[in-house]
């Protein structure tokens, strides 16, 4: 068959956000790496991008077939994310401008996140392809109506030009990538999606990164005393997270085992700068620490890139997700990959990997109690938890970025029929 040429279009952050030392989440990984994979498959893939930083190249030629355009819109530097919505038809005159200087055309096109998808709609107007439409492919990688439903607060929740976009790229787009079931159950039922249309490719994991390396080994590449017992949280600093519930569960640990030597790290967001400029939310978790008079217990580690993550995976023992609401969990499938047991609550996407024999692993929102005694047992039975994590790293290999490009192929070509 002949090669595609794709279209990606990732609006408000860029794949290779880390690289330009912004902080980066799973979005970033999955764009980058299935990018990546589907020109190693010899199709051609442009990753249309805001330009964030004067400094980076416009062009960026990441391999033979795969480059990232950075497109001005709006100010340059840090826009908070739901002002970027204003700066969208800059962008998309200034894509259609770089692609008529350019000749190019597209078999298809594939929007992340909502913002895009609203580009992605006002692009598809103004392009012809052959006379044709053509095809838009989603995946929102979390819905608005799922975090509003979580929300602590109004200023957590979505508004309704975020949720008016989502509905409307659901009822426009050829084909939607729901990263697990329970996000194609809320895509048909909430969004009234069509169940044809969706289609459930969880996200991929780079094996080559993350694999299994000797805990001493780890330990000492990332400083941490060989006898601690460290539970770690790797995510995006925010309510959503449950970070705070897990300190709870920390702290209950800490009483009813006060002889093991435990270390909750917290891997994640800005913590290069004095603790006065951290974000309010890390700023919420560093009270909440001298709260629960657990300070020596949580450690602040910040963001690191993809291959250092690899090496904490492995130094510990234990990786929690206790998010409110999570559409897959990335950072559970790497840890996972790296045969280390972690806890997820049972509304993460991932979750569904997990069955009833290992129920050890499946935890409840907001329920610090319930965690901490599944920490209490995982970190105090670790055969058991060993024979575990063997068991879901052989399940989770499966999911190679390459499996996934090539299952996302067929996507596209089923819209092109």
């Amino acid at each position: 068959m002949l090669p595609l040429r794709i279209c990606m279009v990732s609006y408000h952050t860029c794949p290779l956000a880390s690289e330009e030392g912004k902080e980066t989440g799973g979005m970033n990984v999955y764009v980058l790496e299935l990018a990546k994979q589907l020109a190693n498959l010899g199709h051609f893939v442009d990753v249309f991008t805001r330009s964030q930083d004067t400094e980076n190249p416009p062009i960026v030629q990441v391999s033979d077939r795969f480059r990232v355009m950075h497109i001005v819109a709006g100010p340059q530097g840090n826009v908070p994310k739901k002002d970027m919505v204003q700066y969208i038809p800059e962008f998309v005159e200034n894509v259609l401008t770089f692609c008529r200087t350019e000749s190019l055309q597209y078999d298809v096109m594939h929007c992340h996140y909502y913002m895009s998808g609203i580009a992605g709609i006002q692009l598809q107007k103004a392009w012809k392809n052959d006379g044709k439409k053509l095809p838009i492919v989603s995946t929102f990688h979390t819905l608005a109506l799922m975090k509003n439903l979580v929300a602590r607060g109004e200023l957590e929740k979505e508004d309704h030009v975020r949720i008016d976009a989502e509905l409307a790229l659901v009822h426009d787009s050829d084909a939607i990538i729901a990263p697990s079931e329970s996000d194609a159950s809320y895509l048909e039922y909430l969004y009234e999606a069509k169940p044809e249309s969706i289609c459930v490719i969880p996200p991929g994991v780079d094996t080559k990164v993350f694999h299994p390396i000797p805990k001493s080994k780890a330990r000492k590449e990332v400083g941490a005393d060989p006898k601690e017992k460290i539970v770690m949280f790797v995510g995006r600093i925010e309510p959503l997270k449950g970070i705070d519930m897990l300190m709870y569960a920390i702290k209950v640990v800490n009483k009813d085992e006060p002889q093991l030597p435990l270390k909750l790290y917290i891997v994640g967001g800005d913590v290069s700068q004095d603790v006065s400029l951290w974000s309010a939310e890390l700023q919420k978790l560093e009270s909440l620490r001298k709260v629960l008079r657990i300070p020596d217990v949580v450690k602040f580690i910040g963001q690191k890139p993809q291959h250092e993550l690899a090496y904490y995976y492995n130094a510990a023992d234990i990786v929690v997700m206790p998010s409110h609401y999570e559409s897959f969990g990335m950072a559970a499938l790497e840890a996972m990959t790296c045969g280390v047991p972690v806890i997820t609550t049972n509304v993460a996407g991932i979750s569904g990997l997990i069955d009833e024999r290992k129920k050890a692993l499946l935890t409840s929102v907001n329920n610090p109690l319930l965690l901490a005694s599944q920490i209490e047992y995982l970190l105090t039975h670790p055969k058991t938890h060993a024979q575990i994590s063997a068991e879901l790293k052989t399940k989770v290999n499966t999911l190679e970025w390459k499996n996934v490009a090539e299952d996302i192929v067929e996507v596209y070509r089923s819209c092109l029929k």
